[in-house]
């Protein structure tokens, strides 16, 4: 298989995932609806800040420990559990339902979105998991191994990167809506819903 043939297949799949609803839809959607643009797009870039982390480890054959260690695999899964119960319970108790007619602050901005959508993205060993099985298999033989694998996960992060632009965008047409404190807390009852049900099944799921 040569090098164009494998990067246009890995687009596929990992398009596919990318297109896929999961928690990094909800972060990206409700962070962005609520009027927090700029932290908004600092969740899009930490997500994929985490995305090109785990390519990279992956290529350079460092998160195989996460195959061959069940340890190693509990212990970044509970502290991954750990942090989306965490998160999820804080947006249930948010106080974005209080303003009325106002946009709410940034609550941190731009780099506290990104440390939420980096966090998020790297405590989550099934991202690792997906990598370790998924990514060598579009390296072509002879590639360099660590080049190509870098390669291939510059194509996922430019998929993540052009969806969660359409999702910011789609976002900012809810942001009439959302500017009522009832709509404000049904989408932190649903997103926080969510990002705890996802700590759960991570919790739950060997």
């Amino acid at each position: 298989m040569e090098m164009t043939t494998a990067l246009w297949s890995f687009a596929l799949v990992v398009g596919l995932l990318t297109l896929t609803p999961g928690l990094d839809t909800a972060l990206v959607l409700r962070t962005s609806a609520m009027g927090r643009r700029s932290q908004a797009w600092g969740v899009v870039l930490g997500i994929q800040t985490g995305t090109l982390i785990w390519g990279t480890l992956t290529s350079a054959g460092v998160t195989a420990l996460l195959t061959a260690s069940q340890l190693a695999y509990d212990v970044l899964r509970w502290a991954g559990a750990a942090y989306l119960v965490w998160m999820g319970i804080g947006m249930l108790r948010d106080r974005g339902g209080r303003a009325a007619a106002e946009e709410e602050p940034e609550e941190g901005g731009f780099a506290h979105g990104w440390r939420r959508g980096t966090l998020t993205n790297l405590l989550n060993p099934k991202v690792g998991v997906f990598y370790v099985a998924v990514l060598p298999q579009f390296i072509p033989a002879g590639a360099p191994h660590f080049a190509a694998g870098v390669a291939l996960t510059c194509v996922h992060v430019i998929e993540g990167m052009l969806w969660s632009t359409v999702l910011v965008g789609f976002a900012q047409v809810l942001r009439g809506w959302l500017r009522r404190p009832a709509a404000r807390r049904l989408m932190d009852r649903v997103t926080g819903t969510v990002v705890v049900g996802f700590g759960l099944k991570l919790a739950l799921t060997d």
